[in-house]
């Protein structure tokens, strides 16, 4: 998935450092040209594979992080995980190997830059440019999410944009199963602008945290800012924890409020309210984006707001988990402008002092997806423009009502008599019953369905949607988990294997390893027994292995020896069919035209239409006799026995005390079979 036409022009700087391993070859095979990034971890060089003649980037631990196996075990479990991606906006991994002190990866090589460097160079994007660069960094994440993975740390250094407009997901070597264990003793993994609330509180990883970063980075591109910052990294995860990300029109007024929306949905606290992974947030993505016009997709920042700190919190960081169980921090009303306070960093890395001017505290107030909206200063910039016409006979009855003083009334019209649907997925019918309660509302219509990631028995979906407008004391459906999906084991026992496989596909089950034996009891082709047995619940679509008989089983007569029309009409009477080997042997035990060999051999069990494969003799091998007639008789044993024959000497009574050969058997320059005796007489 590529960048549209306005995506594309957006400048982007590749950058080549000086380095000692500039210029060595990795492991024989990769040699190193020049250094494209440096991280925490590791460091990113584009190289040529000279082995297959293809340029690659190579990313390298730091050697001194080389000794300690966590984070090899990282740099690894990157590798594994994101080769199991074959995913077009994924940065794929080619190998990965050691070469002395450096552990590598061979990775796809994406000749451009990333969001980090478009975002410091240009500052706020026209939304149709963000939603063209966050619509394939969601396909590469649900791509994870649905093989079960959870990046981890998304942001925009992780985006990797190329000069054709490609978008490429990169850095997966924070990557988790989404059902395994995160191990958060003492410390928080990852980006401290981009953590969801969830990871700082819990440490809890699921495909909501990768929404959240997603949510921000969306924020990012729309205003050219990030939504939260701090003095110190604590600062920062205070504001994740206790303050909901402003809607980006407040800081570029005139952005649709369809984006604030999204942005709020993104990034909600409560995670039960965001998109449950990053497949549903890109369906959200392009339902915002149908909804927008050219105008409002095309809107030009009436400023970029270049982000005045270094991003010295962007880089990935292992943050000490008491930060986040800090409470004594500045809230909302002692916040300093965001302004002063990237001033005031700046400053401070500079060493100069730094006094805080007075400031107004700013008025904020609620959207309805619970997020914090725009100044009440900026209303306006709450409505997409092309609903402005729509909204005058509104405008006027107000002005009209506010006249009469029925300023209340209009009020309850229009507010008073709405809410939102709670979220209540994932909980109990009882709890969304009690949450549903407190906001006003009825249970409405329940319906159950299978859900092989939802909990049985907790809530999967509501109608209206989490987070929905709706009026006080309407219902709201609810969809009950049943849990994953399952079947009991057929009784398959007898079915021939055709049927049997029907069986299990028709009750949801799928014919898994099938392994087959001799039976005296069960026909030929038919099912002896199932693993697991018959009766045991299994989840759709699991493999049943199957047991199937092979009949009774055949003996295989022993027909060496017998000419090939003896051997395979016995063969063939017992049900064998029968192979003949294109390659005849020599044989000294069968005449030429017998059965020398067989396979399987006389004796063995075979089942019925099994192949027999026949060999046929061509007789001893023939071999020229030495002429030994003369020789002493230690040379003609020599040349003869060389040749391949046996000796065997004749003296009689004249040759007891010779040594010469005066006959042999066999005349030398004749043939004979090789083996066979011959006979010299000696005087």
């Amino acid at each position: 998935m590529g960048l549209s036409a306005a995506a594309r022009t957006l400048t982007c700087v590749d950058t080549t450092l000086q380095d000692p391993l500039v210029g060595q070859v990795l492991d024989g095979r990769y040699r190193v040209d020049a250094r494209i990034a440096v991280g925490g971890m590791a460091t990113v060089y584009r190289a040529v594979d000279t082995r297959l003649d293809r340029v690659l980037a190579l990313k390298v631990m730091h050697p001194s992080l080389a000794t300690d196996v966590s984070f090899v075990e990282r740099f690894i479990r990157e590798a594994k995980s994101v080769a199991r991606l074959a995913h077009p906006n994924v940065v794929q991994v080619f190998d990965q190997g050691t070469d002395g002190s450096y552990v590598y990866l061979a990775m796809e090589y994406i000749a451009g830059c990333t969001l980090r460097d478009v975002l410091r160079e240009r500052g706020a994007l026209q939304p149709r440019a963000a939603l063209d660069i966050l619509e394939p960094v969601l396909a590469a994440l649900g791509a994870a999410h649905r093989a079960g993975f959870v990046h981890r740390d998304m942001k925009p250094e992780n985006v990797l944009i190329g000069d054709d407009g490609r978008v490429k997901v990169a850095d997966f070597g924070l990557v988790r199963a989404v059902d395994s264990v995160t191990n958060t003793t003492g410390s928080v993994l990852g980006t401290v602008s981009y953590l969801a609330p969830e990871q700082i509180e819990s440490g809890t990883t699921d495909p909501r945290v990768d929404v959240y970063a997603c949510g921000i980075v969306l924020y990012e591109m729309l205003t050219g800012d990030q939504p939260h910052y701090g003095d110190s990294p604590a600062l920062v995860l205070y504001k994740h924890l206790h303050e909901d990300v402003p809607p980006p029109s407040a800081l570029v007024p005139g952005l649709a409020f369809e984006l604030d929306e999204l942005v709020a949905l993104a990034t909600a606290r409560n995670a039960d309210i965001r998109p449950y992974d990053a497949v549903a947030l890109l369906a959200q993505v392009l339902e915002t984006r149908g909804s927008l016009d050219a105008e409002q997709l095309d809107a030009v920042p009436p400023q970029a707001v270049a982000s005045g700190h270094d991003n010295a919190e962007d880089l990935t960081s292992v943050i000490p988990r008491a930060l986040a169980a800090q409470r004594a921090l500045p809230v909302d009303g002692d916040e300093p402008p965001r302004a002063e306070q990237r001033q005031r960093h700046q400053q401070q890395e500079q060493g100069q002092d730094f006094e805080r001017s007075d400031r107004a505290p700013r008025t904020h107030r609620t959207s309805r997806l619970g997020a914090v909206a725009a100044p009440e200063a900026a209303p306006v910039s709450r409505r997409a423009p092309r609903s402005r016409n729509r909204r005058t006979p509104i405008a006027i009855l107000v002005a009209l009502l506010l006249v009469l003083g029925v300023g209340a009334g209009v009020w309850y019209i229009n507010s008073g008599q709405f809410t939102q649907v709670p979220g209540v997925l994932s909980q109990t019918r009882a709890q969304a019953g009690d949450r549903l309660a407190e906001a006003g509302l009825e249970v409405g219509k329940v319906d159950t369905a299978y859900s092989d990631t939802v909990a049985r028995g907790t809530v999967i979906s509501t109608d209206p949607d989490v987070g929905a407008r709706i009026r006080k004391h309407d219902s709201v459906d609810l969809v009950i988990s049943r849990g994953p999906q399952t079947a009991p084991v057929p009784q398959l026992a007898g079915y021939q294997l055709d049927k049997a496989r029907a069986q299990l596909k028709r009750v949801g089950l799928e014919a898994g390893q099938v392994t087959r034996e001799f039976s005296e009891d069960v026909p030929r082709g038919a099912v002896i027994s199932t693993t697991p047995e018959p009766g045991t619940e299994r989840r759709a679509g699991s493999a049943v292995a199957l047991l199937v008989s092979k009949g009774s089983p055949v003996e295989v007569a022993d027909v060496t020896g017998a000419t090939l029309a003896d051997a395979k009409a016995e063969l063939e009477q017992a049900g064998l069919k029968v192979r003949v080997s294109t390659e005849s042997v020599n044989s000294d035990e069968f005449e030429q035209g017998q059965i020398a060999v067989q396979s399987p051999e006389g004796g063995a069990e075979a089942e019925l239409g099994d192949i027999v494969t026949l060999t046929v003799s061509k007789g001893p091998e023939m071999i020229e006799v030495p002429d030994v007639v003369g020789d002493s008789v230690a040379d003609a044993r020599e040349a003869l026995e060389g040749a391949g024959f046996k000796v065997d000497e004749d003296r009689g009574l004249l040759g007891l005390f010779g040594d010469t050969v005066k006959k042999q058997s066999v005349d030398g320059g004749d043939t004979a079979a090789k083996g066979s005796t011959i006979t010299i007489t000696i005087r």
